[in-house]
């Protein structure tokens, strides 16, 4: 990928994470009160909440790269190049998405949905009221690391493998609805983060199928 393209990449995904903030920051407001509305205090403790809770955990980076290490040495040992190279591009890009996602909410400062009333919904920055607000979990929610790892990988399993693809997107799915359950983010930091996703995706295999052609 040229120079060029890839700040054409870098703009196109700017213009989209924009349009979509437009769109899904007007949800935010119902999406939370209701959320809040519907759990009790103990909610969190229930067989739901514990659900969503398991598949925050087990979707995050740690556990997709030990999943995907797995499907690389069985590709390997099966001889399967494809699958070998669409799973280490995967790797990467759910790797790259994650880092842009988590460097993002490390300086915004937005509140998590579930620290309302406590904290006044809103973003901060990353430094606020004479208080360094980087690495506090309660105000570094926008946009989601969970989902921009989790669609990192899928988007470029769908790009590859469109019909494998469709079900990788299942459990990523999963991973930013749970997110938006338990009141760690809002639908807008989701699809900032699945936007996101999608265009490092896009870049991580386009460079993989011109750098790693296959014979």
């Amino acid at each position: 990928m040229t120079m060029s393209a890839f700040l054409r990449l870098v703009l196109i995904a700017l213009i989209a994470c924009g349009g979509v903030a437009a769109v899904t920051f007007q949800w935010d407001e119902p999406v939370r009160e209701r959320i809040v509305a519907s759990q009790e205090p103990k909610w969190s403790k229930s067989p739901e909440g514990k659900m969503h809770g398991a598949i925050r955990k087990w979707g995050d980076w740690p556990w997709i790269m030990v999943a995907a290490t797995l499907g690389v040495a069985l590709a390997r040992w099966r001889g399967n190049r494809r699958w070998t190279r669409i799973l280490l591009a995967a790797m990467v890009a759910s790797t790259l998405a994650g880092m842009l996602a988590n460097a993002s909410r490390l300086t915004t400062g937005r509140t998590r949905p579930r620290e309302s009333p406590k904290i006044e919904q809103g973003f901060y920055g990353p430094y606020h009221d004479g208080r360094l607000l980087i690495g506090v979990p309660a105000y570094n929610s926008f946009p989601s690391g969970h989902t921009a790892t989790a669609f990192g990988f899928a988007a470029v399993v769908l790009i590859a493998a469109p019909g494998w693809g469709v079900l990788v997107l299942v459990p990523a799915a999963l991973v930013a609805w749970s997110s938006i359950v338990i009141g760690a983010h809002h639908p807008s930091d989701v699809g900032v983060s699945i936007v996101l996703s999608f265009a490092v995706a896009w870049g991580v295999w386009r460079i993989t199928v011109r750098r790693f052609p296959l014979p």
